[in-house]
């Protein structure tokens, strides 16, 4: 029998966290407004290492809209909660290769 990595264990507010920032992510206008509150209160609920992880998340979700030529999501995350943006933008600039070039990006236009 062979010795296999343990698969990634999420926390419930994790899962939580990730879902309402997901359901965030697609909704627009007036539904993302509402939505707003339940993500900034999942957020809430996460340890600094789950944060850092959220963080790396939309770090990559930041650099696949700016590969379609889209910079909204990082200005979205900015006006939703600017802790988060913080570590998205510290995320960012931890990313090799040509994502970085999107953190020198958004660190311009802010």
């Amino acid at each position: 029998m062979s010795n296999t990595s343990p698969e990634l264990l999420l926390s419930p507010a994790y899962r939580q966290a990730q879902r309402a920032l997901s359901a965030w992510i697609e909704q627009t206008g007036t539904g993302a407004r509402q939505h707003a509150f339940i993500v900034r209160a999942s957020l809430g609920a996460l340890s600094a290492t789950e944060r850092g992880s959220l963080a790396r998340w939309v770090a990559w979700l930041c650099v696949a809209g700016e590969s379609r030529g889209d910079l909204s999501l990082f200005t979205r995350i900015r006006r939703l909660d600017t802790s988060i943006q913080t570590s998205v933008d510290e995320a960012l600039s931890r990313l090799p290769g040509a994502a970085t070039r999107l953190a020198g990006r958004v660190r311009q236009s802010a």
